[in-house]
């Protein structure tokens, strides 16, 4: 939980496997909850920008902060964030990056996340999508 603010609880047992990146669970109770749209790499003109998986999820995650502060949330508010990979194994492969990217945007309070392979996205050239669920206080 952020200090000295209400949010979200994080979650982490340890008869579970270490939590790198992500949190076991995330509870909360009372506040707003804020339903976050899948953000792609696009920019402001809608075209999908970056040409590695590190680029495309920097720009996703941003995009995806942006929304969540557009709706009075922070980065430590986020309870759920699902990533949707074209390509696992690349996102596998560049996992180290891309969670030095996310704790440069988003911090160390990390929610509960999920990795799902899809086969494509709505725009063709985007290698990822992110979602979420934030809860405000």
């Amino acid at each position: 939980m952020s200090a000295g603010r209400p949010g979200p609880d994080r979650i982490n047992p340890p008869e579970l496997s270490p939590a790198t990146g992500f949190s076991h669970a995330v509870a909360a109770t009372g506040g707003r909850l804020v339903f976050l749209a899948g953000q792609t790499a696009l920019d402001g003109s809608g075209k999908v920008v970056g040409q590695t998986l590190p680029e495309q999820f920097e720009r996703a995650l941003a995009n995806l902060l942006t929304a969540l502060a557009a709706a009075g949330g922070a980065p430590s508010d986020l309870a759920r964030v699902t990533v949707y990979a074209v390509d696992v194994e690349d996102y596998r492969a560049h996992a180290a990056e891309l969670g030095r990217v996310w704790r440069r945007l988003a911090g160390r309070d990390y929610p509960a996340m999920a990795v799902v392979g899809v086969v494509r996205l709505w725009d063709t050239e985007a290698m990822l999508e992110l979602d979420g669920i934030a809860v405000l206080p």
